[in-house]
């Protein structure tokens, strides 16, 4: 399976491959390896071998990655408001919505990008609606994670 993570203006931003791992309703859930290490500002280094388990809900403005170092420690969850994603024989397609928050195992969290997404809501005119609804997402993700609600593997 291919995820594709889009700008607003469906041009690529981030491509990558993953396993189907479950289907229970409108949520799918994938697994990806990270093949290289990746330096990220908020989250540090990100080791090869590390494992993204992915949660895509079909109705949902965000979906949820939880990261384990490649020896199975939990590392921390990497949430994305994004629009519902699209599934297609081969592909899941999201755009991503710019904000994020991270989830760290001790439970807190951390919002990120909110600048970026101001920036872009101007830049491709996102509608009110689209606002509305990255807010909402942004308001649910916080209560779970409040709440130790976020997916376990």
């Amino acid at each position: 399976m291919i995820v594709n993570s889009r700008k607003y203006d469906q041009t690529i931003r981030r491509s990558w491959a993953c396993d189907f791992v479950r289907r229970d309703g409108d949520l799918h859930v994938f697994a990806g390896v990270f093949e290289e290490e990746v330096i990220h500002p908020e989250l540090g280094q990100i080791n090869r071998g590390t494992v993204s388990y992915e949660y895509y809900w079909l109705d949902r403005w965000y979906n949820i990655f939880r990261f384990h170092e490649p020896d199975g420690k939990f590392r921390n969850y990497y949430c994305n408001i994004s629009m519902p994603p699209v599934l297609s024989i081969g592909s899941i397609d999201y755009v991503d919505l710019d904000i994020d928050v991270l989830v760290w195992p001790s439970g807190e969290y951390q919002i990120v990008d909110m600048a970026e997404f101001e920036e872009n809501a101007v830049k491709y005119n996102y509608p009110n609606s689209v606002q509305t609804s990255a807010m909402s997402a942004l308001d649910e993700l916080i209560e779970m994670a409040r709440h130790g609600l976020l997916p376990a593997t």
